[in-house]
């Protein structure tokens, strides 16, 4: 039983494909093709066309692949029926007659696309492929939608190692379980130390592959170990080469592949890169004879890869294959309200490593990181939770404590720039009443609506704030 489940979670699409033909000849070869030359295996089979209707109710048919000469009932009059009960299903059909009218005729009445039986496989490949992505991308954007309008997550544990209460990661989270059981790659992009690898993490479990997930760093690669590390090599394959290796396409077979900082690829491996996307398949170094790519592909990067395939440093090609599915993991300063918690987490793990009792925070110390930047994001913030709880000894933390970025810019009011706000010469200066109206929004925002913490960045008493804030909401009425 656990064999059957595996297997079937191991087909692909998700969603099957069926052949109606009532030659079985053609069935063993088409089906032969797609498997072997496609990866194509969730495959169907039905040779009597009076059958298919009742088969695509009671099945998870993605893709039809008809014959339009069949005894009984035509591919045509198929077609027709298919297009009125089941629109939502791309039927591509596959003739033995090579007429222009007739071509035509189907694609009005609704086929995705025509192909002639004795055309070339590897065009016939490349449309089944086609009507496949775009059927994936159609539920994918379906249930999307859906999530978002529902605004949900059913698998939540998956994210349980992820700490947030911020709606722009909830917003994340929903569309990766919306992307997650695809075979397009995924692109996440993000600063340093905002969590990918947690993220790539988080989509392999939800995709549900049986094969593990394999991580490798291709920054400053050369071509030579890039194809090493990915492909691996035969026996014999180069000077030192003394037995077979596998590489880590191999190794994440049935799996995924996380390959970060894409964005510092070579150019000769970003090739090699793009080849094993639109192959499918790759040579291991001494190989004659290619092997499947059986892993699906996640990439990160901390560069914006969109303008630097515009100035030539990553090949436009690559981009758009990598790009299918793409997500942008927002910076800890644009997602304060995590800053709290993720700190007393941070301490907590801190104190129960050195087995020291949890200290009590002062208002002052929320205040302080609230106002700064984070430029190294959650992992700066860790650092920064573990040397405080590592130097504190007694009474509550504050601000004092934060002796690892004492010196850095909000935590520390001597070093700030006497040119914090910049005005361009050529606007006109906001009035003091405007600035201050901005200064009490921005201070609330960044204490996540604590007039205390809010009072502290601003330097200026709680009474005072909660004054101004009063004299504003009556203006307002």
């Amino acid at each position: 039983m656990t064999d059957n489940k595996n297997k079937k979670r191991s087909l692909y699409p998700e969603f099957g494909v069926l052949l109606i033909d009532d030659e079985p000849s053609y069935h063993r070869s088409l089906g032969l093709m797609l498997e072997r030359k496609g990866g194509i295996t969730n495959l169907h089979y039905c040779q009597d066309s009076r059958e298919a209707m009742h088969y695509l109710e009671h099945h998870a048919i993605g893709v039809v692949l008809l014959d339009l000469n069949m005894p009984h009932k035509s591919g045509k009059d198929l077609l027709i029926e298919m297009a009125e009960a089941f629109p939502d299903v791309a039927v591509v059909v596959i003739s033995g007659l090579n007429q222009v009218e007739t071509a035509v005729e189907c694609l009005r009445l609704g086929a995705f696309d025509f192909y002639v039986k004795t055309t070339e496989s590897a065009r016939l490949l490349e449309g089944i492929k086609r009507a496949i992505q775009l059927q994936e991308i159609k539920r994918e954007n379906q249930e999307l939608r859906h999530r978002v309008l529902s605004r949900r997550l059913d698998s939540p544990e998956a994210f349980a190692n992820i700490l947030t209460q911020s709606r722009s990661m909830a917003s994340v989270f929903q569309y990766l379980e919306s992307v997650a059981k695809s075979s397009q790659p995924v692109m996440i992009c993000g600063e340093s130390g905002t969590g990918k690898e947690l993220i790539a993490r988080a989509v392999h479990t939800l995709s549900g592959r049986q094969g593990k997930l394999v991580t490798v760093n291709v920054a400053g690669l050369d071509d030579h170990i890039f194809n090493d590390t990915l492909f691996g090599h035969r026996k014999g394959a180069f000077t030192g080469a003394d037995q077979e290796r596998r590489g880590l396409v191999e190794e994440a077979s049935g799996g995924t592949l996380f390959l970060d900082e894409i964005g510092d690829l070579s150019p000769s491996s970003q090739v090699k890169l793009l080849r094993l996307l639109q192959e499918g398949e790759f040579y291991p170094m001494g190989a004659d004879r290619p092997k499947r790519l059986q892993a699906r592909i996640f990439v990160a990067t901390h560069q914006d890869l969109a303008e630097r395939q515009r100035e030539g440093a990553f090949r436009r090609d690559l981009y758009y294959r990598l790009c299918t599915h793409q997500v942008l993991i927002p910076p800890l300063r644009a997602r304060r309200e995590d800053v709290r918690l993720l700190f007393t987490f941070f301490a907590e793990q801190a104190a129960d490593d050195m087995g020291k009792p949890l200290p009590e925070f002062s208002p002052d110390l929320w205040a302080a990181l609230q106002a700064y930047e984070f430029p190294g994001n959650v992992r700066e913030l860790r650092a920064i939770a573990f040397d405080s709880v590592s130097r504190h000894h007694s009474g509550a933390m504050t601000r004092q404590d934060l002796h690892l970025f004492s010196q850095a810019q909000g935590l520390d009011s001597s070093s700030h720039d006497d040119t914090l706000v910049h005005f361009a010469p050529d606007n006109r200066l906001p009035t003091l009443a405007e600035i201050d109206d901005l200064l009490i929004a921005e201070a609330m925002h960044r204490a996540d609506h604590n007039q205390s913490i809010a009072a502290r960045i601003l330097g200026i008493s709680q009474p005072a704030l909660s004054k101004r804030l009063k004299r504003q909401r009556e203006l307002e009425t």
